[in-house]
């Protein structure tokens, strides 16, 4: 499956994206910005001091109003992913954006890989001075609820040392890498992947930590903006689960040689996130 913008929802981002890049900063001078709020929720940016080696613990905090959605880092076929970018004369890089678990929605044609409650996205930035840090952000996400709305924000940031005790940024930064999945272990892992000789199924066989009877949600992404869901023929035996992933069209002259797609899956309240690798 393809993740594009399509249908009335993108009609309206094209409509409106000129007025979202006109709301202005946000600032604070503490470990957290003030909230940006537009008609379907509100974010803002919480850091903390960087430690020695001039790493910084952050994240965008989301959180949409009842009703209204935001995206994962591949939204499905009409969504839009999280873009943060950090100015330059902050003197602070953006090594990685990490993701809570998911939800799995359809509506009709219209399949969304989405957040329906509040969200914190983990950023893992780098300071290159030593000195005081200040973060000019700019955030770019998209909120739905029957439309589409480009929210865009403009967050601004000063951190204090880092000898200071920062108890609610520092509950607020745990509490959202608590959601994110967890990394394979022995019980719950793909054992083994092969992609088709055509390139329309992906073959997995997982190991899962519970021996349901239900099918475990599998999201597989693989080039940016493709993510692929639909599952063909799936067997429970036990801890053992094997499925076809369907794949559909793949970019034009597209080598998967060296290619390492990411798998996300979801058996019951557990999730797993892996690397698979093509040779």
């Amino acid at each position: 499956m393809m993740i594009i913008s399509s249908g009335p929802r993108r009609l309206l981002i094209a409509v409106v994206s000129a007025v979202a890049a006109l709301v202005p900063f946000y600032s604070a001078h503490a470990e957290m910005s003030a909230w940006a709020e537009n008609e379907g929720g509100r974010m803002r940016l919480v850091a903390l001091a960087p430690d020695a080696s001039g790493k910084i613990r952050a994240a965008l905090q989301i959180e949409p109003k009842p009703g209204w959605i935001t995206y994962w880092k591949e939204p499905g076929n009409s969504g839009i992913p999280p873009q943060i970018t950090i100015a330059a004369e902050s003197g602070v890089t953006l090594d990685a954006i990490a993701y809570p678990v998911p939800k799995h929605f359809f509506s009709g044609a219209i399949e969304d890989i989405a957040y329906d409650a509040p969200v914190t996205l983990p950023l893992s930035l780098t300071a290159a001075g030593k000195g005081p840090v200040t973060i000019d952000a700019a955030a770019f996400i998209g909120i739905c609820k029957d439309i589409c709305i480009p929210f865009q924000a403009n967050l601004h940031l000063k951190l204090g040392p880092a000898i200071q005790s920062h108890p609610q940024e520092e509950a607020i930064l745990q509490a959202a890498d608590a959601r994110l999945p967890k990394p394979p272990s022995q019980d719950f892992d793909v054992t083994a992947h092969a992609m088709s000789p055509d390139r329309k199924t992906l073959s997995l066989t997982l190991a899962l930590p519970d021996e349901g009877k239900a099918a475990p949600d599998i999201i597989v992404t693989g080039p940016s903006g493709y993510a692929f869901t639909k599952q063909i023929g799936g067997k429970r035996d036990g801890a053992t689960f094997k499925v076809d992933i369907s794949i559909g069209k793949l970019p034009k002259d597209y080598d998967m040689a060296g290619k390492r797609w990411s798998v996300l899956v979801i058996d019951g309240g557990k999730a797993m996130e892996t690397t698979l690798a093509f040779e």
